[in-house]
């Protein structure tokens, strides 16, 4: 995958040059996560750059986004149920720690999990699993990406 996408994440999917968009949203983009250690993980990215918190949006724009990550959410719990053994829940998170653009995060959690980490934050996996080449985003990751994106579908009518 291009390297530019990503220094540029929402205008690239405002561009249509975003490969791990899904589904455009009301408030923004359903992607698919650079890293699948957690089959189905998703973000919800919101449509305008310029936006780094919450609540910098407008209050129907910042209702918009809080049901678009409901929708993502509940779109990759239908996914993992179904693609997925021993899906457990989804977790959803908004931070802005590292990027600073409004973003959600959408982590399906597992019983297969490590027993020390499946209670913890995913942010608490090892730093080594984020960046090995088995976890990146990749073709094998199509049948849940397809998964998520036709459940998007059936929540948007």
């Amino acid at each position: 995958m291009v390297r530019e996408w990503r220094d540029d994440r929402i205008g690239s999917a405002l561009r249509g040059e975003n490969p791990a968009v899904m589904r455009r949203l009301d408030a923004g983009f359903a992607v698919i996560g650079d890293v699948q250690f957690l089959p189905g993980y998703s973000v919800l990215l919101t449509d305008d750059p310029s936006v780094e918190r919450l609540s910098e949006l407008p209050q129907s724009r910042r209702l918009a986004f809080l049901r678009d990550m409901e929708r993502l959410g509940e779109a990759v719990e239908r996914a993992c149920r179904r693609v997925e053994s021993g899906f457990r829940r989804v977790n959803l998170e908004i931070l802005g720690n590292a990027d600073a653009f409004l973003h959600a995060h959408v982590w399906p959690r597992y019983d297969w999990e490590p027993e020390d980490l499946v209670r913890l934050p995913v942010w608490l996996y090892p730093r080594e699993m984020w960046g090995e080449e088995r976890y990146a985003l990749g073709a094998r990751h199509a049948p849940m990406r397809e998964a998520i994106g036709e459940e998007l579908d059936r929540l948007t009518g």
